[in-house]
């Protein structure tokens, strides 16, 4: 039985070709997926690791949880704690280590590096270990800065040059005095480093007299544990906590692979996707082939093989094909992993230098999905040929679907269908994450439902075309014949199509839904002309809302400046504002009250109110980061969203309470509106600073619509992988559908058909088939957006439905061209047919 298998394979190379391809494509994206990653998180570690090659043991304040009605605050490290550090045993010196967010403008006034990469901090003495100096000499006051080298390269700056920086808001000109060398990892990402001396750095930073963390280094033979405990020994408990160099890597290797995590499992879900949509193309080639093999099959039990070995043998076929399938994967995925990773470099996503990573996981994973996927695909069909009695099967009596097994088949797939839409429906009522799994459990069985009852589908909608394939004279009547003769063949690969269009759909829906309620909440929730914030998301210097209401334009204006309180014991976030012009700023529906913000009144949103049980005129208590308390009563309840929700008090009320206040962002109102020249003032008011943005109402809903797109389109590449198995799927049926109807293809010739005839009826039937799978995946991605946009709704007030009709019928289109372009060789090959040869073939 294994030599018949073998035969067998052989026998049939090229029919076997187009299933070798799909389960290579689909292990080609999970290794290429796999290689990527691992190579990315490689080079993060080991970039890493050479950082804390100048550190045996860092100190870091002991982060203490808050008590009672004592706002948390972080114990200091200060001059006296670093001294300390230096003396004990072992110990051959110690750096007190400073660090920021600091923006670098390059000669074009554009930011250097990624927002959250654009790093400060200080150098220490006239020669620190840490930076070596490629350049120049250490800074000296304000004035002076370094700058490491690929910035400086990347900038196009010498030492002596002038730079613009900032570090919260103002913008800082800097001479250069020196270029340094660094393994900080973000650098090496494409990010940027600024060092000051330490005692600018400190003062930039807010850290006047103290440090972020100390590094001791170890004498030669002392170890990295004896230091530790030793410093354990010398600080004081409870304030301060110690690590080790080694310590510090392993932690930051296991972030980067936990980061790194997320993204792998991203892009193994389109692969799994790919190798589902697979799945049915093998299932589909191997109910062909062991259909046009029935007489072989049957002869075999005849002459005593049991139908254990029948099935046997056809797996046997489907592991020789798994095991091709797998090692060309393997290679392609290989090459993938390459190209990603050079990818990111033209994308200007530069990543660490490393070594390509093919793993002994990687490569066994290639060989387990190939094999395991083809050998489950194949065992259905293998099973049911060896079902089949030798005497009809020799006799050529083919064991057609008995009404009891379609009666049962339509059942199921009712109850999976009807099952799934009852989940999906529920889960659409639930609030926010609660309905995430139930929603996720309903598609899965909705999916399964329609694919099972794809076959009974098949047939009414097809018929529906007929119309239309009637204008194409007796090819049109033969093509939808064909496409309804054998319903499970035709389902299984417009199913393959369905998926990925269902999923294409259902995330242009969210998106575009998603896109409208945010230009809905951005134009109804501000009434400000302007919002100014860091590029990286921290905060702003108090002396930003300064300089924008000294100008002229400027006829309103407020920052949003956060704190943390303790209120009933736990810990709930204040936003300070200004409280008289707030009410021109901002425009929320007040649910209870009045908006009135000043001196005692603040307002809260309406889900803070329920949690806490506050109307208007409520009164509570407030405990400050000062310790502090002070007696507030509610003037107003208002209904919050994603962009303006919590506590909202007067800053004349808060900042007094704030050793360091900063603003999220600062809200400005201008008495020309919105237009580039008032956005021009705005920003050359603020020095024309790279790390500041300045942003209207259309600005901030592009920003958003940005991540939205750029989610979007990688899910259409990702899942252009999908359709190109499914592709291939279509090409599979076509070809071994014209192999099966030689002999009627002849007949066909020979009755007057001529070749245009054929050809144009092979790919009507191949364009009916693929906007069969385009219809039902549209419909469900429909269904799955509106349901996906419901649960999202109870969130976002501002959601509503938008169907995107234009992409829509793209996606339909796309549907069609699939059709189109699979059909040419199999068109081609029928056209092509001897027709006596094929009218004598069995």
């Amino acid at each position: 039985m294994f030599r018949t298998a073998l035969r067998n394979v052989l026998a049939h190379k090229t029919r076997l070709l187009m299933t070798v391809l799909a389960v290579m494509l689909g292990v080609a994206f999970v290794s290429g997926t796999l290689v990527f990653t691992n190579t990315i998180s490689q080079a993060y570690q080991n970039s890493s690791a050479k950082g804390f090659d100048q550190v045996d043991v860092a100190v870091r304040p002991d982060h203490q949880e808050s008590k009672g009605n004592t706002v948390g605050k972080t114990p200091e490290l200060t001059e006296e704690l670093l001294a300390t550090s230096t003396k004990v045993p072992g110990a051959e010196s110690a750096i007190g280590v400073v660090s920021g967010f600091t923006a670098i403008a390059g000669k074009d006034g554009k930011l250097l590096g990624e927002g959250w990469q654009s790093a400060g901090g200080n150098y220490s003495g006239a020669e620190d270990p840490r930076y070596p100096l490629t350049d120049g000499r250490a800074p000296r006051g304000r004035g002076e800065v370094l700058l490491d080298t690929r910035s400086a390269e990347r900038g196009g700056y010498e030492v002596g040059d002038t730079v613009r920086i900032s570090v919260d808001g103002p913008v800082l000109t800097p001479r250069i005095t020196g270029i340094f060398t660094t393994d900080d990892g973000n650098v090496a990402a494409g990010g940027s480093l600024a060092l000051f001396d330490t005692a600018t750095a400190q003062q930039l930073f807010g850290k006047k007299g103290t440090y972020d963390e100390i590094d001791v280094r170890a004498k030669a033979g002392v170890s990295q544990a004896a230091l530790k405990a030793e410093l354990d020994k010398a600080l004081p408990k409870g304030l301060v906590e110690t690590t080790t160099g080694k310590e510090l890597a392993d932690d930051q290797a296991e972030i980067i692979s936990s980061q790194m995590s997320g993204f792998r499992q991203m892009l193994l879900v389109f692969a799994g996707i790919a190798l589902f949509v697979g799945t049915f193309i093998i299932a589909n080639t191997f109910t062909m082939l062991v259909a046009q093999r029935t007489k072989e099959l049957a002869l075999l039990r005849a002459v005593g093989a049991s139908r254990r070995q029948v099935t046997r043998s056809v797996l046997i076929e489907a592991f020789v094909v798994g095991t091709v399938a797998g090692a060309a994967g393997l290679v392609a995925g290989i090459g993938i992993g390459v190209g990603l990773r050079s990818l990111m470099g033209v994308l200007d996503a530069t990543v660490p230098d490393g070594p390509l990573v093919v793993s002994p996981g990687t490569v066994a994973t290639a060989f387990a999905v190939g094999i395991l996927i083809t050998m489950l695909a194949a065992w259905l069909p293998g099973r049911r040929a060896a079902k089949i009695p030798p005497v009809a099967a020799m006799s050529s009596v083919h064991a057609q679907a008995t009404t009891k097994s379609l009666v049962l088949r339509n059942t199921l797939g009712a109850l999976f269908g009807g099952a799934g839409v009852a989940v999906v429906l529920a889960a659409t009522t639930m609030e926010g994450s609660d309905g995430q799994a139930p929603m996720g459990l309903g598609a899965v069985l909705l999916i399964i439902g329609v694919f099972i009852l794809t076959p009974l589908l098949s047939r009414p909608l097809i018929a529906a075309a007929a119309p239309v394939l009637k204008v194409f004279g007796v090819s049109g009547k033969l093509a939808r014949q064909n496409s309804v003769r054998n319903p499970r063949r035709t389902a299984a690969t417009a199913s393959a199509l369905m998926i990925g269009l269902t999923l294409i759909t259902g995330m242009t829906v969210m998106a575009g839904s998603l896109q409208q309620s945010i230009d809905k909440m951005a134009s109804s929730a501000l009434k400000a002309d302007y919002v100014v914030s860091m590029a990286n998301g921290n905060g702003l210097s108090p002396d930003v809302d300064t300089k924008l209401r000294e100008l002229d334009d400027v006829t309103a204006g407020s920052p949003l400046r956060n704190a943390p309180s303790r209120i009933d014991g736990e810990t709930e976030y204040l936003t300070g504002v200004n409280g008289s012009a707030v009410g021109e700023l901002i425009d929320l529906p007040v649910e209870d009250g009045t908006f009135t913000v000043g001196g005692t009144k603040v307002v809260v949103d309406a889900d803070t109110a329920e949690s806490r049980g506050w109307k208007a005129g409520s009164a509570f208590t407030v405990h400050y980061e000062d310790g502090k308390a002070q007696r507030l009563t509610v003037a107003g309840v208002y209904r919050g969203n994603e962009m303006i929700s919590g506590i909202m008090l007067d800053n004349g009320t808060l900042t007094p309470h704030l050793t360091d206040p900063t603003d999220m962002q600062v809200m400005v109102r201008t008495s020309d509106g919105a237009s580039d020249a008032t956005k021009d003032r705005l920003e050359k008011a603020l020095g024309a600073n790279p790390a500041i943005k300045v942003q209207d109402k259309k600005d901030l809903s592009n920003e958003i619509a940005k991540t939205f797109t750029l989610i979007l389109n990688m899910v259409y590449g990702l899942l252009a992988m999908a359709v190109l198995v499914a592709v291939l799927g279509v090409v599979n049926t076509l070809a071994m559908s014209v192999f099966e109807r030689s002999q009627e293809i002849g007949m066909l010739r020979a009755i007057g058909l001529d070749r245009k005839g054929i050809k144009r009826m092979v790919r009507l039937e191949s364009l009916v088939i693929s906007l069969f799978g385009g219809v039902l995946g549209i419909g469900l991605g429909v269904f799955f957006g509106w349901a996906a946009g419901e649960l999202l709704g109870t969130r976002m007030a501002t959601y509503e439905l938008v169907l995107p009709w234009a992409r829509m019928a793209v996606f339909l289109l796309l549907a069609a061209t699939v059709g189109v372009l699979a059909a040419l060789w199999p068109a081609r090959r029928a056209a092509r047919m001897n027709m006596l040869g094929a009218i004598k073939s069995e």
